[in-house]
């Protein structure tokens, strides 16, 4: 019964946000407003014997192509890489970043290394998908977890460490986006398209700044023309446009994640009036093996028989009435009236979204 009262806690938690508002920077961005995704390859060394092994061929290439930038040259079957692992390192830049600018970087492992704990990644160009280097990444990697083992075969761990971040250990060298806003007109988009918050957003723009300032072309679009005496400073006019707050609309959603039993439902959920029945069936088969004895003398061998004889019982079944659920009180407590486990809920929700009685989108995950 414990997961009926956390099922119904989440619900309840949905609807007490129904009427929140949302500033207009939480639930859209400024056209041009183009973030940037690097990518590069670069190593680990300092690893305490978890790098990659000599089976990784491009570790040991890279390694001796890296010492040979240093004058060294090492034949590749004399390196030892158990210290050493080859990783791809990720990041995604700000727009208005700037030359000299620091940021995260992600680093994962490329190879068969077990971990990169204690390990420091050495610089590694990072380029865009046109191929311009903006920057590069170098320091020492932080994987929030561990992962150790014995050499009698034991091991604890937590968490992955064959990832990692480095905090601020991205250095950029050349500026993103030289794009200027433009000051005559902007575009807004929503990051989930949606016409009613599209018109909301328009309205709210509308009401602070003028009629007619703002029009929305469509659920994921809003042009805002900006007044003349906003003109001057963008930045101002911007940030207390980014500031305003709208109601935003959320379609009726019933998330179910039938690997955990979780449900959530959405403030907007109803049920049509229905009846529900709920009952559950329990099937079982017992062995009643049956031995036979050979007479005396009559140099016969002892038979097993096994009488394997199904049983069926059925649970006592709830029915309830649902005489229409506008909220989501009303459809946690119908629902947890009958007395069943999220599992079964979830099949309660599959039923009566088949009846057409669930007036939501049903996503299973």
């Amino acid at each position: 019964m414990k997961k009926i009262a956390i099922l119904i806690t989440v619900l309840l938690v949905v609807s007490q946000f129904e009427t929140s508002a949302q500033r207009i920077k939480d639930i859209a961005y400024i056209g041009g407003e183009n973030s940037e995704q690097i990518l590069g390859y670069g190593l680990v060394v300092g690893l305490s014997g978890t790098g990659d092994s000599h089976r990784s061929i491009f570790t040991v290439q890279s390694i001796t192509s890296m010492l040979k930038r240093f004058g060294i040259t090492v034949p590749q079957t004399d390196l030892k890489t158990k210290n050493v692992a080859a990783v791809m390192v990720t990041a995604t830049l700000n727009p208005y970043l700037k030359s000299g600018a620091k940021f995260d970087v992600n680093v994962s492992s490329l190879g068969d290394a077990t971990s990169l704990l204690g390990g420091t990644l050495l610089m590694t160009p990072l380029s865009g998908v046109n191929g311009n280097v903006y920057g590069y990444g170098q320091g020492s990697v932080s994987v929030g977890g561990y992962d150790l083992s014995t050499p009698t075969g034991a091991r604890v761990s937590r968490n992955s460490t064959l990832t990692g971040r480095i905090p601020r250990g991205g250095l950029l060298q050349t500026d993103v986006s030289d794009t200027q806003l433009p000051n005559d007109e902007i575009r807004v988009f929503l990051k989930d398209p949606d016409i009613t918050t599209a018109n909301n957003i328009s309205n709210a723009i509308n009401n602070k700044f003028g009629a007619s300032t703002a029009l929305a072309t469509d659920a994921a679009q809003i042009n805002v023309k900006v007044p003349t005496a906003s003109q001057a400073n963008m930045v101002a006019f911007l940030a207390e446009l980014e500031g305003l707050t709208v109601d935003v609309d959320y379609a009726a959603k019933v998330v179910l994640n039938e690997r955990t039993g979780t449900v959530v439902s959405g403030s907007n959920v109803k049920i049509q009036s229905v009846t529900i029945s709920h009952g559950g069936l329990n099937l079982s088969i017992k062995s009643y093996p049956v031995i036979s004895q050979p007479g005396p003398f009559s140099n016969g061998t002892t038979a097993v028989y096994n009488n394997l004889v199904p049983y069926a019982s059925q649970d006592s079944t709830n029915t309830i009435a649902i005489q229409g659920a506008s909220n989501v009180q009303e459809v946690a407590a119908a629902l947890n009236s009958l007395k069943v486990s999220p599992k079964d809920i979830i099949a309660i929700f599959q039923a009566l979204k088949e009846a057409g009685a669930l007036v939501a989108d049903l996503v299973i995950i």
